[in-house]
């Protein structure tokens, strides 16, 4: 695989996060007026699942797909999670590991969560780490397009 397809398919899981941002922003607009409610509807319980669901998505596709796919760019060995997160971090994407590791964390609740009761703590702690994530993935869109800008010839 040469450069140009490396930095292609990059770009490709870049289109990807941007349509996932979309949806969870949509969600989390949403949402907001549920952080107060005392008691849920069905509908409302409706939207705090496309929420986590979203909020999952976007992580991973964030985790899995762009982080190390950069590293590929950038001719870094695989390694694992906490390897691409020390990197991610050294390049000033993330604040800190700990941050990622909450969200990872919290993916893998939301993953495994079958119980509707609790949801509403599932929902609480997604609505509060959205806003790292939102910062995380601009840091990550202005860092690719300033390194790896859209190559015409590409598309």
């Amino acid at each position: 695989m040469t450069q140009t397809d490396r930095i292609a398919i990059l770009h490709e899981h870049l289109l990807k996060l941007k349509e996932a941002v979309h949806w969870l922003n949509r969600s989390y607009g949403i949402c907001l007026d549920l952080l107060n409610k005392e008691v849920y509807s069905e509908e409302d319980y409706d939207h705090l699942e496309a929420l986590t669901s979203r909020f999952s998505r976007l992580s991973d596709l964030l985790l899995q797909k762009i982080f190390r796919s950069l590293d590929e760019v950038e001719f870094q060995d695989r390694g694992t999670l906490i390897d691409v997160m020390n990197r991610m971090h050294k390049r000033a994407l993330i604040d800190s590991v700990d941050q990622v590791r909450l969200i990872r964390e919290l993916r893998n609740q939301i993953a495994h969560e079958y119980e509707r009761t609790n949801l509403i703590e599932l929902f609480q702690m997604t609505m509060s780490l959205i806003p790292n994530l939102q910062k995380i993935v601009q840091n990550t869109e202005a860092y690719i397009h300033d390194k790896y800008p859209v190559n015409n010839d590409l598309t």
